[in-house]
């Protein structure tokens, strides 16, 4: 049975154990996670995956019921669930734990899991397949190299969105990553390969768990960024 008692302090003290590891050992840290994931980011406050769903859903223009969906770092499918209330069907999920994708196939929501790695393997997704791509979280230092943003645009239909959110670490690989990953998206927009539909800053994006703060007064930043793939 899963145990669902864990304190505050206990998962910030999980989610900084997986700071510097290898994909292995992350895949491995999200197996152990899997069963009390969705139950332990509701005491952290994590307001991401929220914020970005009821974003992209106000852009969103197209049959959300029709609407082709990849979820990358799907984790346990809560991204699948929010969007499942506002009409959306069809989603594919991605994510690199096994453990997390059992977990993900119990909503029934999806109509494919794959197993990948990003960065170390190709994304695997059709390219011009999608209406949207979405990555909620993992644009991370430590999970997502900043080169596969190039993957989620080839995966999308023209006029598709892609939704990413990431976390603003102010600490030197953080800030390093941040800068990166912003040139890269610029880089793709004087390309021509999309378009900004607009970056959104999340004030509240979860409890500071790099902090040592008893009280939990402390929150962590996070930016969304909506981009748009060209017609031609």
């Amino acid at each position: 049975m899963a145990d669902c008692s864990r304190s505050v302090e206990e998962i910030k003290s999980l989610m900084k154990s997986c700071r510097g590891s290898n994909p292995q050992q992350v895949a491995a840290h999200f197996d152990r996670w899997a069963p009390t994931y969705e139950q332990d980011l509701e005491k952290v406050n994590y307001r991401p995956v929220k914020v970005a769903i009821d974003y992209l859903n106000s852009k969103f223009s197209g049959s959300r019921e029709e609407a082709q969906v990849l979820d990358v770092a799907c984790g346990t499918g809560l991204v699948a669930k929010l969007m499942s209330e506002l009409g959306f069907r069809h989603f594919v999920g991605v994510d690199c734990s096994q453990g997390m994708l059992d977990q993900a196939a119990k909503t029934g929501l999806y109509q494919d899991l794959k197993l990948a790695t990003l960065g170390a393997e190709p994304l695997p997704a059709e390219t011009g397949t999608f209406d949207v791509v979405i990555i909620t979280g993992s644009l991370h230092e430590d999970y997502v190299p900043v080169s596969v943003v190039r993957e989620f645009c080839d995966a999308l239909k023209p006029g598709g969105f892609a939704c990413m959110t990431a976390v603003d670490r102010k600490t030197e690989l953080g800030d390093k990553y941040r800068a990166s990953l912003q040139r890269e998206l610029q880089l793709m927009e004087e390309e021509g390969r999309w378009t900004h539909v607009s970056t959104h800053q999340i004030e509240q994006y979860m409890l500071d768990v790099y902090r040592d703060d008893k009280q939990n007064k402390h929150y962590i930043q996070g930016t969304m960024y909506l981009y748009r793939k060209s017609l031609n």
